[in-house]
């Protein structure tokens, strides 16, 4: 063990111990042992170890540590910190900016516990609110790490989308005559990515050939049948040749999940892919209906295909309205007129502005003052707007024990409630249940907001059972949110055709903080194409006429409960 790495272990002991606010001159005595030691001269592994306590810097606590390591290879005291401290507070050490004191902030008052959780909060202008952060560090957290998630090789759909096309491109001027196509995860709009798929009409040989002179790929795998390259952004690419399996065959099978292309080759061994020129035309061979690549999941959808056309895919100009957006009366980035005048400048009908609660204190929520104030001024905006028209609403937080954080008289001012859960997120699923079931029973939920509170890549969700809380919605009229935001597209859309079963409406939502969050809207249609969502089951499909006639269908019916 030489010297960097015995000051490595006592830097962070000093970061822990700063963290987990235990004694200040302790941690302030480990960083300064840090520095000595990486400083020596000599290497304390060569030195006797009763020398070692006469070198200007270490004391005999100290002294007595370096032997532990020098002798055991590790440090306890380390040990026994790491063990309290969760992973991913321990994975934000690696984001340079935030040091261990305001580590301790993020997790202990923000009760954030990791890189993903953190840049999220970010993004929704949360940091910036705390003591010792501004706005600047905020910007400078995000671009770290952003720069710090793609080293690690995984992407959310989102961020793939935005490399894709640069990526194709890219092969098209490699390959100039050979036909190239962008497959599998990407195409069937997964939300998490692992690798871009690439087929070319070439020879895995050839490919690797060309790809030779590209300095800004690394071939980290290569087989028969395809190549694996890690681009210099931390993108792994993998890339198909055509050696053995035509083209249009090779595109289709990676444009299909395992179990859809082994049930579709069972079913139909018979087909010359070499006559096909595009995937309809296999579907035609087949005599089935088209299937597009984001619904060759399941098996039973190509019985569905063989009996008719698929429903038409949902579109994002098939979203008529703006629900689940904040404004700069809590976390928001902008004024509610702001919001509405972008809204109405994209063709929307209709905005719903639904700011935090007062027990999202974190975000700004807003006390019952403030909601009176807020709705004199909604009031205000749809005189000036119309026929454009801002609802009233609310993202009212579920409490510990299912409750929301309002009276029944202060919800019912509202136009519709957005009932979420913020905190206390590591549950069990029986807790977890407990609280969004009460929740849904509440007669002013309309929507259950993002209902397993995941941040993809970052937090898992906490445990539920999605068909209970789906026939709990449906007995109680409460539509469930497909929250858009591309870190969350919750709830997942493999539990959404259960919901269409029990004709639970479903939200595509935005979860808006800026103008630039509508946009996010196109992430939450491409899960709802996968779920087979129409039009006629999203409410933010709603024209404004029907979307208020549904809101009056919920108000009567809680009058006769």
């Amino acid at each position: 063990m030489d010297n960097y790495q015995i000051a490595g272990s006592f830097s962070l002991l000093a970061k822990l111990t700063d963290i987990h606010g235990e004694n200040s001159f302790k941690a302030k005595s480990y960083a300064s042992a840090a520095f000595a030691i990486e400083k020596l001269p000599v290497q304390l592994s060569e030195t006797p170890h009763d020398k070692i306590f006469g070198i200007k810097g270490i004391g005999e606590s100290t002294g007595k540590k370096i032997i532990e390591l020098l002798t055991t290879g590790v440090l306890n005291a380390v040990e026994e910190m790491i063990a309290k401290t969760p992973p991913g507070v321990m994975e934000l050490l690696n984001i340079k900016g935030i040091g261990p004191k305001k580590i301790a902030t993020i997790w202990k008052e923000m009760e954030i516990e990791s890189v993903g959780e953190l840049l999220y909060a970010c993004k929704e202008n949360r940091l910036k609110l705390y003591k010792g952060f501004g706005e600047k560090t905020q910007d400078n957290v995000i671009e770290t790490i952003e720069f710090y998630l793609k080293s690690k090789g995984s992407f959310l759909f989102s961020q793939l989308h935005l490399m894709a096309d640069a990526v194709k491109l890219f092969f098209d001027k490699i390959f100039l005559t050979n036909k190239i196509e962008l497959v599998g995860a990407y195409k069937r709009q997964l939300e998490i990515i692992h690798e871009l798929q690439v087929v070319i009409d070439d020879t895995t040989e050839n490919i690797e050939h060309k790809l030779l002179a590209v300095t800004d790929f690394e071939l980290v795998e290569t087989n028969q049948y395809n190549l694996l390259y890690r681009a210099s952004v931390g993108l792994k690419i993998r890339v198909y040749g055509c050696d053995v399996k035509p083209l249009m065959q090779q595109v289709f099978f990676n444009n299909c999940s395992e179990e859809f292309g082994e049930a579709f080759a069972q079913q139909y061994p018979a087909i010359d892919y070499t006559a096909c020129e595009n995937e309809e035309a296999i579907f035609t061979k087949a005599n089935l209906h088209f299937i597009p690549a984001c619904q060759r999941e399941a098996i039973n959808i190509i019985e569905k295909a063989a009996h008719a056309p698929l429903p038409a895919l949902l579109q994002p100009t098939d979203i008529k309205g703006i629900i689940h957006s904040h404004s700069d009366w809590s976390d928001g980035n902008y004024t509610i007129e702001e919001m509405a005048k972008h809204a109405i400048s994209k063709g929307f009908e209709y905005l719903v502005i639904s700011d935090h609660s007062k027990s999202a204190f974190y975000a700004n929520g807003l006390k019952e003052d403030r909601i009176h104030q807020q709705h004199l001024y909604v009031d205000e905006l749809n005189a000036k707007l119309a026929p454009f028209k801002i609802f009233k609403s609310i993202e009212s937080d579920i409490l510990n024990d299912g409750s929301l954080d309002y009276s029944n008289t202060i919800l019912s001012t509202f136009d519709l409630v957005i009932a979420s859960v913020h905190s206390n997120l590591k549950m069990s699923e029986e807790k977890a249940m407990m609280r969004l079931i009460n929740a849904i029973e509440n007669p002013y939920t309309n929507i259950l907001g993002h209902m397993t509170g995941r941040l993809l890549l970052s937090r898992k969700g906490y445990p539920v059972d999605h068909k209970k809380i789906i026939d709990a919605c449906a007995a109680n009229n409460v539509v469930i949110e497909l929250n858009a935001h591309p870190s969350r597209l919750d709830m997942d859309w493999r539990h959404i055709d259960y919901a269409l079963e029990k004709n639970v409406l479903i939200s595509i939502d935005p979860d808006a903080h800026s103008l630039d969050g509508f946009d996010d809207i196109r992430y939450g249609v491409l899960a709802a194409q996968k779920a087979m969502v129409s039009k006629e089951h999203n409410l933010s499909s709603f024209g404004l006429k029907e979307f208020e006639d549904y809101l009056d269908s919920k108000r009567i019916r809680r009058a006769f409960l």
